[in-house]
């Protein structure tokens, strides 16, 4: 038994400590906008009009401590960018906002750029590669890698 290929995550509800801190990055460093709030304690934002790619909810209480490392949980979630140039004005936008990155990998078939949001989530911004450019093996096997991607390329990226 399988899952339908069409099947996909639709979106990631986030607790967080600070409503405000939180929206501040995923609306005003990020762009995603704000559909929907609910009052003081959640909102839900989006790209494109969606009704919500990403919740955020301060319902374990406001100020709530960040797991600590080493214990079991989200490791990160991916924002898939539709391509390299929106891809790179978004790490742009985080560069210029001085929010640190974790890494920057080129994976063959994706350009990951890893950091965390101000509730120390892991935060993966990507790019797909055309799947006809996948790296693949003489039988067809699918290859992947981790090799440093250029970041400064990547936010010079106009095309």
């Amino acid at each position: 038994m399988s899952i339908d290929p069409r099947t996909r995550i639709g979106h990631v509800h986030l607790t967080v400590s600070d409503l405000d801190r939180a929206l501040t990055f995923y609306r005003d460093v990020l762009g995603f906008e704000v559909t929907t709030r609910y009052g003081q304690d959640a909102v839900f934002l989006s790209a494109g009009g969606y009704h919500h790619h990403i919740g955020l909810n301060t319902w374990a209480g406001k100020g709530a401590r960040r797991p600590a490392p080493g214990t079991t949980g989200l490791y990160h979630f991916a924002v898939l960018f539709p391509d390299q140039r929106a891809l790179g004005a978004a790490v742009r936008r985080v560069v210029d906002a001085g929010i640190p990155l974790e890494g920057a990998t080129d994976h063959g078939v994706s350009e990951a750029v890893y950091l965390r949001d101000p509730d120390g989530n892991g935060v993966e911004l990507y790019r797909d590669r055309p799947e006809a450019e996948w790296p693949r093996a003489p039988d067809g096997q699918l290859v992947m890698y981790t090799r440093p991607l250029d970041v400064e390329g990547l936010m010079q990226e106009k095309s």
